[in-house]
């Protein structure tokens, strides 16, 4: 059975709604970040040189990585599910937005987490350059929802698992206002309404409402 080394608040939710999608089971072993620092703890690091999550343990092998761990996940016990053929239509589309939730959704968040606690004036060219930056991926993501109902299309696929963290959970450490874009707040609501996903939140972050508006 997998064990997925959980840390709350963190982008290893994604494995474990990724399990309770293909109908996985699992161990849950679940971990908090400190209080005051907000770090991970140092069973983490004891666990992974680097001391974050998610890790994974299958029998012997240890696995970090978040998109690592999707994708092994899905070749080895998913049957291939939740991850387009190279003969669908829309296999470049998913492994377009697959690829953009840690290329470019989840560090344009983290510099302007960054620049945000820097508390540079609003006209310094770091600030603004790093909120051009958001405002184009959250613009391109809008887009894309305003075509299709998933990011790799028509079917919900691993490239929705990877990107929701970055649009609900990440607002904790980074707020957005996602008024201006519609789609993607009906998008959340779709992710919201899924049975896995409600599964997942609850067993992994039982604190936390999901930032779904």
């Amino acid at each position: 059975m997998l064990k997925i080394h959980h840390l709350g608040h963190s982008q290893s939710e994604r494995i474990v709604w990724l399990c309770e999608e293909l109908g996985l089971p699992y161990e849950l072993v679940h971990y908090t970040r400190d209080a005051v620092t907000r770090l991970s703890p140092p069973e983490l690091k004891a666990l992974h040189p680097l001391g974050a999550a998610p890790v994974i343990e299958d029998g012997d092998l240890l696995l970090a990585e978040s998109a690592a761990i999707v994708e092994y996940i899905i070749a080895r016990h998913g049957g291939g599910r939740l991850k387009l053929s190279p003969d669908h239509a829309d296999y470049a589309a998913f492994l377009y937005w697959f690829h953009f939730s840690n290329g470019n959704l989840m560090p344009v968040l983290g510099r302007m987490m960054v620049v945000n606690r820097a508390q540079l004036p609003a006209d310094h060219p770091v600030q603004q350059n790093a909120q051009v930056r958001l405002d184009r991926v959250l613009a391109l993501v809008e887009a894309r929802l305003g075509e299709a109902p998933y990011l790799a299309g028509q079917e919900f696929t691993a490239a929705d698992v990877m990107s929701v963290f970055s649009l609900t959970t990440m607002r904790l450490f980074q707020p957005l206002d996602l008024a201006p874009y519609p789609n993607i707040r009906a998008y959340l609501q779709r992710i919201g309404a899924r049975p896995a996903y409600q599964r997942a939140m609850a067993k992994g972050d039982p604190d936390l409402v999901p930032m779904l508006d």
